[in-house]
Parts: structure tokens; sequence; C-alpha cells
């Protein structure tokens, strides 16, 4: 079936289904010559005989039965597309599939989710669980509609990216090192005296510390390297060492005097989080709802 002649097949469905050339051109608000000229001109095309006249109208030959046995289908599949996209629209079906770490999808993500559920109970939620950086290459590779990374990222090109809430990192430890929390800021130099938790090679949270302690002519050198921000959190908690976390993220702990922040001079830079598409690649209908909802969110802090 060509392109160009697919109102031809509704014209033929709709004459086979009212029985009737007047009929049909009522119907489709065309005159009655521009409904036989399509007819006469899909006959031609499938060098057969769809119709035939009767006192009452017309009627089908056996080739016409077969051919509309075919399009009857099609166009009820047609319909039947066209209202699924309109409960996509109205957010009545539909996916998200969303990249993001696990230390953004259980502090940020998971209350914005949550919500969004509740709002739009028919869209399914997808989380694939990456680092920034794989959940940027997981976009990239049209895997995910959107992720949720910590910025700055190296390489924005073909990204559109959304700045979101800020962030600060810190340098946190347990009870065992609160004598450095009170005794003022630290040089950056002074941390290497004592066995250090970071993140693993790979995640852009550790890029951007290594980055800032290379600027500051420093080379970090983990005691311990996790592939998690909550186990980080744990190590500290129990004194394996001082830990580079989000401090927002642990706000409770510090709180609750489980973790004490060790201060840094210069203070480590804010970060944001940053809600990335790809540039020329429009969001669907439930994605663009979701990512609309993180911004109003945001716009309350």
């Amino acid at each position: 079936m060509k392109v160009e002649n697919l109102e031809w097949y509704k014209v033929f469905y709709t004459v086979a289904h009212s029985g009737s050339l007047s009929r049909a051109a009522e119907e489709m608000y065309i005159t009655q010559p521009a409904v036989s000229y399509i007819v006469k001109q899909l006959e031609d095309h499938l060098a057969v005989r769809l119709f035939f006249r009767t006192a009452k109208g017309v009627t089908l030959t056996a080739e016409g039965e077969a051919l509309y046995a075919y399009i009857e289908k099609a166009l009820h599949l047609v319909d039947a597309g066209e209202k699924h996209v309109d409960r996509m629209k109205n957010l009545e079906t539909g996916e998200i599939i969303i990249g993001a770490s696990d230390m953004l999808c259980k502090h940020y993500l998971l209350p914005h989710l949550e919500l969004f559920h509740r709002r739009y109970p028919e869209v399914s939620l997808r989380v694939t669980n990456r680092t920034s950086l794989e959940s940027v290459e997981l976009l990239k590779q049209g895997k995910v509609d959107f992720a949720v990374v910590h910025l700055p990222l190296n390489d924005e090109k073909g990204l559109i990216v959304y700045e979101g809430e800020s962030l600060q990192d810190s340098f946190v430890a347990g009870a065992s090192y609160k004598h450095l929390a009170e005794n003022g800021a630290l040089e950056l130099r002074e941390l290497l005296s004592y066995p250090l938790l970071l993140l693993e090679q790979g995640s852009n949270s550790r890029r951007f510390v290594d980055e800032f302690a290379g600027n500051e002519g420093v080379t970090l050198v983990p005691e311990i390297e996790l592939g998690s921000h909550d186990l980080l959190v744990q190590f500290a908690r129990i004194g394996l060492g001082i830990a580079y976390v989000v401090k927002d993220f642990v706000q409770d702990e510090l709180n609750s005097g489980e973790l004490y922040e060790i201060k840094l001079k210069p203070q480590l830079p804010a970060r944001r989080i940053g809600i990335v598409s790809l540039a020329g690649v429009p969001l669907s209908a439930a994605a663009k709802q979701f990512v609309e909802l993180l911004w109003q969110e945001k716009e309350k802090i």
C-alpha cells in the first residue's frame, strides 16, 4: 500500500460499509463524483473490479470482499492506535524509563516517584540504576527517556541539561574523629593523614572531588573505595575513616551526632542535580510531565 493511496482505501471502506456512493460522499464531506473517481482510481491501481451496481446502490465483488476484510482490520488498528496515543497524551497509560544513581534515586527521586505514581497510576515507572556518567551513556543509546545526574558533566554535546536543586558535598566522619570537626577547618592536604573513604572511580562525584583536589595540588588516595554512597556513610559511622558524601543526604546523621562534618579550607563548591535529555528528541507526554514535576518541586525550595 502506497502512502499516497491511503485516502483511497478510506473511501473504499466507507462506500463498502454504507453500500452507496452518495451516502459515502455525505459521510466523508466530499462530492459523489469525487467518490466515484477515487473508487475508479483504486480499481485501476489494483486492476480488478471492487463493486458492481445494484438497484439499491453498490455491492462488493469477490475481490472487493477480500480487500474489505483487510482494510476493516487496518482501519480499526489505526483507530485503536489513535485512541492509545490519546490515552498517552492524557497520561492514562504510558511508560517512563529514568536513568539515575542509587544515591539520587533514594535521596532525591523516590518522593517524586511516589507523588507521580499517585497522580498518574496508569503510567509505568522504571528506574535504571547506574552512575551519572553511565546514565548519560544509556540516554545517548536511547535506553532511558532522561537521566537524573550529578552536575557538572564534562561533555554536554547533544544534550539538554536542566539544572535542578543545589547540593553541598562534604567530608564526614564518626565519633572517633569528633576532635577534627571541633578544631576548625582543615587544609585539604591535612586529610591525607587520615584514611579516606571515596566512591569508586567512574562516578561523576569521584571525578568532581578528584578534580577539586587536583586544582589544589593534592592527590586523594583512598583507603577504601566503595560503589555506594550509603555504604560510605555506614563505614564512616563506625569509624573506618573520613568519607566524601553529599551533605544534604546525611543531614539527619549530622543532626543526631552519628556523623561530624570535617570542614575544609577552601570549602568544596556546591553542585547541582541535573535533569538531562537528548537534544532533538522530544520527551513523551508522561516523561515531560515528570520533568515538569521535578522542576515545580525545585521552585518550591
